[in-house]
C-alpha cells in the first residue's frame, strides 16, 4: 500500500471556475500568495468564519488581511508538517480497515515540531526518544492523583510515551505528550471520558488553580476523527496561567500544556492544538 506522506494542511474550500485567460501575476505577488497559503491552516481557524470568508483570504494579499500584516497576531512560525511515512501495507489510522485506531507510523516523528526561535526542552527527550512515565505524572500536583494515575497507566496497557517541550521568546512554556495505548477503545473508555464528562480537569496540574472549560476555543478548530477537550485556568491566578488540552486520537491521547507568566495568550495554543491535532488525524 502507498505510504502517507501527504503534508498536514486544513480542508480547502471549493473553488469557483476560473475567468477567461489573465497575464502572469507578477513576481511579487505570486511570492505574496505563497506566503498567505502557507498560513492558510492557521487563517481557516483563527481569522475566517465560514468557507466562503476562508476562499477571500486565500486571493487576498497578507498585509490587507486583519491580524496578517504584522507578527503582532500571536501566531507562531511553525514549519511545513508532513505526516510520517506508514509501514508498508498499514492502514492510516481512522481507516475503515483500521478498527483498533492503531498509529503505525513512529509516534515519536507524530509529536509536532517546535516553532522558529524556540528553545527546545531537552528533559523531554527521555531515552531514544521515549519519555519514563514517572517524568510525565510530574505535571500533577498532588500525589494521591499522581499515584492513581500511574496504576491507571499500567491497567489499561500503556505502550510508550513521546514528548516535546519548548519554550518561545516572549516565555510561554509549551509541552506535548503523546500516550499510545493498544486500541482506541481504552483511549476513550479510560481517558477520554475523564475530561469530557466534567466541566472541569479530571486532574490537578503543577502550577496551575482551578480551571473550566475553553469556551473560546474555536469549532471550526476541530479535526475530524478526534475527541478534543481544552481548559483554561480560569482567574484570579497566580503568577503564570495555564492552559490544557487533551486529544483522544485513535490509540494515542494526548496531553498538551502551555503556561505563561502573566497571560497565556490564546491563539498561539489553539493553534498548537489544531496542528498537533492534524498531525495524528
Amino acid at each position: 500500500m502507498a505510504q502517507d506522506t501527504t503534508a498536514v494542511t486544513a480542508p480547502q474550500p471549493a473553488v469557483p471556475a476560473l475567468p477567461e485567460a489573465q497575464p502572469p501575476a507578477p513576481a511579487k505577488d505570486r511570492r505574496a500568495l505563497r506566503a498567505v497559503l502557507r498560513w492558510t491552516a492557521a487563517v481557516m481557524v483563527f481569522a475566517v468564519a465560514g468557507a466562503g470568508t476562508a476562499y477571500g483570504i486565500t486571493r487576498m494579499d497578507r498585509a490587507d488581511v486583519p491580524g496578517l500584516a504584522t507578527e503582532s497576531d500571536g501566531r507562531w512560525d511553525y514549519p511545513e508538517l508532513t505526516r510520517p511515512p506508514l509501514p508498508s501495507g498499514s492502514p492510516a489510522p481512522f481507516a475503515d480497515t483500521n478498527r483498533a485506531g492503531t498509529h503505525y507510523a513512529d509516534l515519536r516523528a507524530l509529536l509536532l515540531p517546535a516553532p522558529k526561535g524556540a528553545e527546545e526542552d531537552k528533559t523531554l527527550r527521555g531515552s531514544d526518544g521515549w519519555l519514563a512515565t514517572e517524568d510525565y505524572l510530574e505535571e500533577y500536583a498532588l500525589k494521591a492523583e499522581r499515584d492513581e494515575l500511574r496504576q491507571k497507566l499500567v491497567d489499561t496497557g500503556l505502550r510508550h510515551i513521546a514528548a516535546r517541550g519548548w519554550t518561545t521568546r516572549d516565555g510561554t512554556r509549551t509541552r506535548i505528550y503523546l500516550l499510545q495505548f493498544d486500541t482506541a477503545n481504552l483511549v476513550d473508555t479510560k481517558f477520554a471520558s475523564d475530561n469530557v464528562a466534567y466541566g472541569t480537569p479530571a486532574r490537578q496540574l503543577r502550577g496551575s488553580g482551578e480551571a473550566v472549560f475553553d469556551e473560546g476555543f474555536p469549532e471550526a478548530a476541530a479535526v475530524s476523527g478526534i475527541e478534543r477537550t481544552a481548559y483554561v485556568e480560569a482567574k484570579p491566578y497566580g503568577a503564570e496561567q495555564v492552559r490544557q488540552a487533551y486529544l483522544a486520537a485513535g490509540d494515542v491521547y494526548a496531553v498538551i500544556l502551555q503556561s505563561r507568566k502573566g497571560t497565556a495568550v490564546a491563539v498561539p495554543f489553539q493553534q498548537t492544538v489544531t496542528l498537533q491535532g492534524q498531525l495524528l488525524g
